[in-house]
């Protein structure tokens, strides 16, 4: 048998598990698996801040179906990928981070940039492991992958001390592990239809990962069927069409007060890949005494507050392909699935927002009108991602990227990936000036990669969610949630993409347009009234 380092083998283990690409900022202490990656087919995508390489590889692992991949150095490089880490656990989605780590001889010494990699990802990630036994690189990868797919998705980090890599192995990587997707028992699903039957107001809330456009076509048809209205996770308001009379809008910050009622008046509640956490509950207060079912395959439900009733340990495809020839069960109150639709239908159609500057609510119902059926919308964390959230449609799957714990900076970096794992669609990312600021710069990725997304800067000066709760709690007084902030439609150009400021609501459908056709990363610098913080209509 031939021989190689294991650097290579890990890098020939990813390629047998079908990785297409990994995300990385170069560091010392893994040069070998940089080697390994010349020449391989595995497309290394250098970003410029290892914040932005992790939120790429979390972007890939949530529109994929594998996890995304990360490469980073140790010390202050794993320190800036923390930020994906925290996400991607809080997010469920799979994640798999390499830190390159200080030689094994140095350890305990306080050596240049060491850190104890237990110590910072332990309650973090779902597991961290050093790769201590060189022999092992392919087994510990395929590991990795096998545990960030299964049961919760979540991240999963190892650490490679940089003379362990350079060790000489027998050149073998291992069949890679299935990851099983448990479909639910006859008994779970007799337990539910006899639920269904005395419902007369039944919710089905959908969100986590693994949906598919099949699975989220079944289970919208079962529920319209059966008259029961679906709402989304928070940030999980791709997993079924919202072209479905069932669809009713999604739960969580920016969500209806409709909703939240429905939440709170609902007789059974069945969680299909999510569980009741804190922020879809207002704050572990809404949805707290109907009878709950949850269909999640994770068996710990970590998470999840208050009763559970039942729990269907099943894959979320799994379980709506079975719902496809699900009996219908049960008549529903009058109203109750009716209403719901048309609440969501008001509460989505954009309104002018007016004040100064572009009115957001024009600008999306131009995007609504505008982009693709199947574009991918990426945005990280502030008040700017509710005009999206409220307004713009999910009718494909794997049409979203941004981040469920309110991690700002994902934007850009998601935009990247998205466009790097779908060619041939549209990439949006709408974007606050703070939040663009923070990882930005992964424009320059896009350029010398050839991803393409257009990006909508809202530009209003300030941090406005933290600058909204200052007016709440210290009214008069607000601190440190002022920005300057660049010519954004020049740093753009700087780069070489496309950039235009739109300073008139009347002007921006044409520039939308013209960055469209533009087939570069574009960006559309897009004042805004700074005293605007979400849309303004009549119907909340």
């Amino acid at each position: 048998m031939s021989t190689t380092t294991a650097g290579h083998l890990i890098v020939g283990q990813l390629e047998r598990a079908g990785v297409q690409r990994v995300y990385t900022v170069p560091g010392e202490s893994f040069l070998d698996v940089l080697d390994g990656l010349h020449g391989s087919p595995i497309r290394n995508v250098v970003a410029r801040q290892e914040g932005g390489a992790g939120f790429m590889a979390l972007a890939e692992g949530r529109l994929t179906e594998l996890p995304g991949i990360a490469m980073v150095t140790r010390g202050p490089g794993a320190a800036n990928a923390f930020i994906a880490i925290h996400t991607a656990h809080q997010d469920a989605t799979p994640l798999i981070l390499f830190v390159g780590l200080i030689p094994v001889a140095d350890r305990g010494r306080e050596s240049f940039q060491e850190f104890d990699i237990n110590a910072w990802f332990g309650s973090t990630a779902k597991k961290v492991v050093t790769l201590d036994d060189a022999a092992s690189a392919a087994r510990v990868v395929d590991d990795a992958i096998f545990t960030a797919l299964s049961g919760r998705p979540g991240p999963v980090v190892i650490g490679l001390p940089e003379d362990v890599l350079v060790h000489v192995v027998e050149d073998a990587t291992v069949e890679p592990r299935t990851v099983a997707r448990p479909e639910p028992a006859a008994a779970d699903l007799s337990g539910l239809t006899q639920k269904l039957e005395k419902a007369r107001k039944p919710l089905v809330v959908v969100g986590g990962e693994g949906w598919t456009q099949e699975s989220g076509e079944q289970l919208a048809a079962w529920a319209s069927r059966n008259s029961v209205p679906v709402v989304a996770d928070f940030r999980a308001y791709d997993a079924v069409p919202h072209r479905s009379d069932a669809y009713a809008g999604y739960l969580g910050y920016g969500r209806s007060d409709a909703n939240a009622q429905r939440l709170d008046d609902a007789d059974l509640l069945i969680f299909v890949g999510c569980v009741r956490g804190d922020v879809l509950s207002d704050g572990y207060k809404r949805g707290l005494d109907a009878e709950t079912v949850i269909v999640n395959a994770d068996a710990n439900l970590l998470g999840h507050f208050g009763r559970v009733d039942q729990h269907i340990i099943a894959d979320v495809s799994a379980f709506a392909a079975v719902l496809a020839s699900f009996p219908a069960a049960g008549e529903r109150e009058d109203g109750w699935f009716a209403s719901a639709r048309a609440d969501q239908l008001t509460f989505s159609t954009p309104r002018p927002d007016g004040g100064i500057g572009v009115d957001l609510g024009v600008a999306m119902e131009v995007l609504k009108k505008e982009m693709d059926p199947d574009t991918v919308l990426t945005f990280g964390a502030g008040n700017h991602a509710i005009w999206p959230a409220r307004y713009l449609d999910h009718n494909s799957a794997n049409s979203l990227a941004a981040p469920r714990n309110g991690a700002m900076g994902m934007g850009i970096p998601a935009a990247v990936a998205a466009s790097l794992a779908y060619p041939g669609r549209q990439v949006i990312s709408v974007a606050g000036d703070g939040c663009f600021m923070m990882n930005g710069q992964e424009i320059a990725t896009a350029m010398g990669y050839g991803a393409k997304f257009i990006v909508l800067v809202v530009d209003n000066g300030i941090f406005a969610t933290i600058r909204e709760h200052q007016e709440a709690h210290y009214p008069d007084r607000p601190s440190g949630t002022h920005m300057t902030n660049p010519d954004f439609a020049a740093l753009a150009r700087s780069y070489g993409g496309y950039g235009e400021r739109v300073d008139r609501t009347e002007d921006f459908a044409a520039a939308f347009r013209r960055a469209v056709d533009s087939g570069l990363p574009a960006l559309l610098h897009l004042p805004q009234d700074p005293t605007t913080r979400s849309p303004k209509t009549s119907t909340n």
